[in-house]
């Protein structure tokens, strides 16, 4: 069975729509989006809400999750990195992984054939 990555990409809610376009221009169509929120370096930040100074610890985030088997995992980390990459603290993290099994649960295939919807 040839390799199959996850990739996740935390990063700036507000770079999400570029990174969809550059996803969408090496051939990434199918992805799964979750707001989240969570801390890293940045540690949190100071707000003023309603004139009362509060400590936000936690960063509003998005992440993105990607299963890429035909489109080279290099080209999705370039492109993320060419979107995403700043130099300021809060640019985010890209995790690589290799997905043991894949199974669409429709029609019970595994592996590559799992990830494509066939024309019938």
């Amino acid at each position: 069975m040839d390799t199959i990555s996850k990739i996740t990409i935390i990063t700036r809610r507000e770079k999400f729509d570029e990174l969809r376009d550059a996803l969408n221009e090496i051939g990434i169509t199918g992805m799964t989006v979750t707001l989240v929120e969570g801390s890293g370096a940045q540690k949190g930040t100071l707000r003023y809400y309603r004139g009362i100074k509060e400590e936000v610890r936690l960063m509003p985030k998005i992440k993105v999750e990607l299963i890429v088997s035909e489109v080279p995992v290099q080209a999705v980390i370039d492109a993320s990195l060419k979107i995403l990459q700043t130099g300021e603290i809060g640019d985010g993290k890209i995790f690589v992984s290799e997905e043991l099994r894949v199974i669409k649960i429709r029609t019970g295939e595994e592996g590559k054939s799992a990830l494509v919807d066939a024309e019938e």
